[in-house]
């Protein structure tokens, strides 16, 4: 350092140690903006200050001032042991006053700094609700209070339908709404466990559209039941959002010391589990856990590892059933569905496995390999020049995907297959859902030749404006439509009505799971179009659909 510079903040020390100190506030100021470690922080300010004190301490060795210097190195070193609570040292209050009060302000201004950043980072920044670290941490601590006999509860609150509002509102929508639910949620638990203490509950944001709730003290299974419904009803109110009427809804699992565990941990986890199964019965009600939840939990688990394991071993298959139509008879075309050959529990049907891979992600990989079997199938029906359609289906997580639309299209053109030749379906709340991309996606995909069906329509929400502009050809009435309409005159009549609306949008009409004959001719008098099913035929191999195809008469034919 050179002497001139070293002269002029030593006097400022020794002379202005105010104005010094203000520097060092500076700094350490900029160094929390930059979200660095408090005791760092710490450490470049004592390294500073123990720069200037040898420089001081060089100069004047025998000085009484250098001597309260050196103490006050000794004092600054202590920093890295995590010393910021001490004093200044007595000779430096004794020869620098003024250099004592700021380096005592000066610390004071590190501890509230580090304070500060530690309590900003045990609260949700957007609802400001303790955050998942705070919530283990009281709650353990409430846990750990509960006296014999007592029970502690876990509410786990996950939202129904929250990913739309991102969506189509946007982020910054989305916050505003769970500010809101975090809100409902605060009224409702103090209403409920508000008035002392001991009872008062602990409720947090975990991450995303997930909060929990820690009761300490309940009375009884019956109380906290209750309280759970509150939840799910005060969360199914509609939200007033910037003109919007937002109905979303929550799913609540519930979990109870010592039943379902002694730590939060263990509690968490059930009532974890106990809300998927309140979200797989359809939403916005609460579920409690139970041991039979914990089974399902565990052989899901094994489902999943063991479909993983399915992939590489391939023990998938597709099946074909053969779609006719009721105007000509003809074969026009099969829908592929997806098996899988357990090696110890043999066939698996979809609804077995499907769930699971779409919880947990995996249904991408499945849907990729869907669509590469496709394509291989019908890359060699071209070359036998037997050109029927597949249908097949698309699931909702696969939209999530950014390449989904891409890496479909690729796989069909390495093998030449034309858009032509099939057909996606989607669900009805994925196509109710879809955003504007996704629908331009759809729409560019049929305008290269491919067809476009909702599946399974009538089980979910259809907005009928939204029906009437989609990018759509094919309807499929869910099976529990037609189900009944042998012998039900109001499940005629509601049929009907489904018929007329979806010929009135200009789609055709396909009747799934048809399983009598009299069922397709009321469906055909109706002015249904094609039929799948049992009276005609069972899901099948490649191999036997192509022979029941000729068995038929049905010679292949283009559907370009």
């Amino acid at each position: 350092m050179q002497s001139g510079t070293a002269q002029k903040i030593s006097n400022a020390i020794l002379s202005g140690a105010a104005g010094f100190a203000s520097f060092i506030f500076s700094l350490s100021a900029l160094l929390y903006i930059t979200e660095l470690d408090g005791k760092i922080v710490a450490s470049l300010v004592a390294g500073t200050f123990c720069l200037l004190i040898s420089y001081l301490a060089s100069e004047r060795p025998n000085s009484e001032s250098a001597r309260a210097l050196s103490a006050l190195s000794e004092r600054l070193l202590a920093v890295e042991d995590g010393d910021l609570v001490s004093p200044a040292p007595v000779a430096v209050r004794r020869a620098m006053p003024k250099l004592a009060a700021a380096v005592d302000r000066l610390f004071e201004e590190v501890r509230a700094s580090i304070e500060n950043a530690q309590a900003l980072g045990m609260y949700d920044p957007v609802t400001s609700l303790p955050n998942r670290l705070h919530f283990r941490s009281e709650a353990d601590k409430l846990l750990g209070g509960v006296t014999a006999g007592t029970k502690a509860a876990m509410l786990f609150v996950d939202l129904d339908r929250f990913k739309s509002v991102n969506d189509n509102l946007g982020h910054a929508r989305g916050d505003q709404l769970l500010i809101m639910v975090a809100n409902r949620l605060r009224m409702v638990v103090t209403a409920e466990h508000g008035e002392t203490a001991a009872r008062r509950p602990l409720l947090a944001r975990l991450a995303g559209d997930e909060f929990t709730i820690f009761f300490p003290k309940v009375d009884s299974l019956t109380e906290i039941e209750r309280v759970a419904r509150r939840v799910a009803q005060a969360i199914a109110e509609p939200f007033e959002l910037y003109g919007h009427s937002v109905d979303i809804g929550a799913s609540v699992g519930v979990s109870v010391t010592p039943d379902h565990g002694n730590s939060i941990e263990s509690l968490m986890r059930a009532a974890d589990i106990a809300m998927y199964c309140a979200k797989a019965r359809g939403g916005g009600q609460h579920c409690l856990f139970n041991e039979e939840l914990a089974a399902d939990h565990q052989s899901k688990i094994e489902t999943e590892k063991s479909l993983a394991e399915a992939l590489q071993r391939g023990e998938l298959e597709l099946v074909l059933q053969p779609q006719l139509s009721l105007i000509s008879g003809e074969v026009v075309g099969a829908e592929a569905l997806l098996r899988w050959n357990h090696p110890r529990e043999g066939l698996r049907m979809p609804d077995t496995f499907i769930p699971i891979a779409e919880r947990t992600g995996m249904i991408a990989e499945l849907g990729d390999w869907v669509t590469s079997e496709v394509a291989l199938l019908l890359a060699e029906w071209m070359r036998d020049d037997f050109a029927h359609r597949l249908a097949f289906n698309v699931s909702p997580r696969q939209l999530e995907r950014t390449d989904f639309f891409p890496r479909l299209r690729q796989s069909f053109a390495d093998h030449e297959v034309p858009l032509s030749l099939i057909e996606l379906e989607f669900t009805e709340s994925a196509a109710m859902d879809a955003s504007q991309a996704v629908l331009s996606e759809i729409a560019a995909l049929r305008a290269d030749g491919a067809r476009i069906a909702i599946d399974d329509f009538g089980t979910g929400y259809s907005n009928i404006a939204r029906l009437r502009s989609m990018p759509l050809d094919r309807v499929k009435l869910d099976p529990s439509l037609i189900a009944d309409i042998e012998t039900s005159a109001k499940a005629r009549i509601v049929v009907q009505a489904v018929v007329h609306l979806i010929n009135g949008v200009g789609c055709e009409i396909v009747a799934e799971a048809v399983e009598t004959a009299a069922q397709a001719d009321i469906l055909r008098a109706m002015g249904c179009q094609t039929v799948q099913g049992y009276v005609f035929a069972q899901p099948m191999s490649e191999a036997a659909y192509r022979a029941w195809v000729s068995r038929a008469g049905n010679p292949a034919r283009s559907v370009a």
